[in-house]
């Protein structure tokens, strides 16, 4: 498989059914997780908004970073791709220009944060810009966003559907000024709103209307990368942000690692027994993963930091728990599978907004456990599990990188279990399927690098 320099175009067809590996023992294993796919596309985003070129290190390379970099060429960003350091491809040098280049198509694939973010851009580029995406994605929430974006003088022609495609018609700038949203459908609202705040005419005062903001980590990373550019992003009081116009540095940027996508990794070792470490954990981080570390401690693992790796060790067994997600609903897949294998019921609430992610992940988590004999039950805004003996079968990935890592976890307990499509995970790590299997053959062999995966 070759890693360095990687696109969807030049990654093997892992599309189609995989069988799940059992584990057949306690584990053992140190894994390298790729970048991060939040933190990746929203330094894209800003590199191409700077004033001057960026240098993006240990970057994701997968089909949402790859989505994110044909949209930001489609607008006339030059990006290139350089050798680097890291296990997993290139490093991503990015030229900005200005203003952004219109008459063009920008088609988000199921990428949330393309067609959220871009859609903030439209209005620097001179030229009409159509956004679009995959078929499956276009059910996904727009139109607290096209609102928004309205609110602040972008010129948006979207044939009544408040809905994708749209057209956004450019005019080289865009005015800014004080504008609510309710982003209670998604976080990725109000980050794409800041994150092309600073090349407003005036800026931007954005206030939340909704009951509840769901991933609240997401936008603390927005801000930080904004605030590691040099725009400092005022907070008057919760739910309510002021941008200030003005320039955007260029720097060079270390990507962390994906430490939601390390999730399924540190899960296995409470599943199989045993231990997994996941090396370049960060001290401090504003991605949701980095929840993790309690989360799986009130689950009953051992979870230790040193050495800048992360360690989870099997306690006695799986705990039930009752958990809010509402920060971390990314997460609330793997947490499922630990809960469908727990030593009693489990509740996870503060997720009604996963329901519009690649999926409705509520009810696809639901039917999928239901199908492998489990139990499981839809709640207006969570789920409720009760582990119950589960047998082999398809588990349907529907489309949803995460909905295929939950079947892999399950099944390293039970035999049987197929799922019909890991190609998905491609979305955001399209090595999980070797880096998984190398987690399962060698203890040492989970940390793969780029060079041992083009040799396999």
């Amino acid at each position: 498989m070759t890693v360095h320099g990687y696109s969807p175009s030049t990654a093997p067809d892992a599309r189609g059914p995989w069988r799940a590996p059992v584990a057949d023992g306690p584990l053992h294993a140190s894994v390298t997780v790729p970048g991060s796919k939040s933190l990746t596309n929203r330094e894209l985003v800003l590199s191409a908004l700077a004033e001057s070129p960026s240098r993006l290190t240990s970057p994701l390379h997968s089909d949402d970073s790859a989505r994110m970099i044909d949209a930001l060429r489609a607008l006339g960003v030059g990006i290139e791709l350089e050798p680097g350091a890291g296990s997993f491809g290139d490093d991503i040098v990015v030229t900005p220009t200005w203003p952004l280049r219109g008459d063009t198509v920008v088609d988000g694939g199921q990428a949330g944060t393309v067609m959220r973010f871009v859609a903030g851009l439209g209005g620097f580029a001179r030229g009409d810009v159509t956004v679009t995406a995959h078929e499956s994605a276009l059910h996904r929430p727009m139109g607290a966003m096209i609102t928004a974006l309205r609110d602040v003088g972008v010129d948006i022609d979207d044939g009544g559907r408040w809905a994708l495609p749209f057209i956004v018609r450019g005019h080289g700038h865009t005015r800014g000024g004080e504008v609510t949203i309710d982003a209670s459908a998604s976080s990725q609202f109000v980050s794409g709103l800041l994150l092309a705040a600073p090349r407003f005419d005036v800026g931007l005062h954005l206030h939340h209307s909704g009951e509840r903001l769901p991933s609240i980590p997401h936008i603390d990373m927005t801000v930080e990368s904004l605030a590691h550019r040099g725009v400092h992003v005022e907070r008057p009081a919760p739910g309510e942000w002021i941008v200030p116009a003005g320039p955007v540095r260029g720097k060079e940027v270390a990507i962390e690692p994906d430490l939601s996508n390390a999730a399924p990794f540190l899960a296995a070792a409470m599943i199989a027994g045993g231990s997994v470490s996941v090396s370049g954990w960060p001290a401090h981080s504003t991605q949701p993963g980095a929840m993790l570390t309690d989360i799986l401690a009130f689950m009953g693992a051992k979870v230790v930091r040193r050495g800048g790796a992360l360690t989870v060790t099997a306690g006695a067994g799986i705990q039930g728990i009752d958990l809010d997600l509402s920060a971390a609903g990314e997460l609330t897949p793997t947490v499922f599978a630990l809960a469908a294998f727990a030593d009693g019921p489990s509740t996870l609430h503060g997720i009604g907004h996963i329901r519009g992610h690649e999926t409705d992940r509520i009810a696809a988590l639901v039917g999928e456990l239901r199908g492998l004999g489990g139990e499981a039950h839809e709640l207006p805004d969570g789920i409720r599990i009760v582990p119950r003996p589960l047998t082999g079968g398809t588990w349907h990935a529907h489309h949803d990188h995460r909905m295929a890592t939950t079947g892999a976890i399950i099944g390293l307990a039970v035999p049987g279990v197929e799922v019909d499509d890991i190609g998905t995970t491609a979305k955001t790590m399209p090595e999980f399927p070797q880096l998984w299997q190398a987690m399962l053959d060698d203890g040492t062999a989970g940390a793969l690098s780029a060079e041992t995966m083009q040799a396999s």
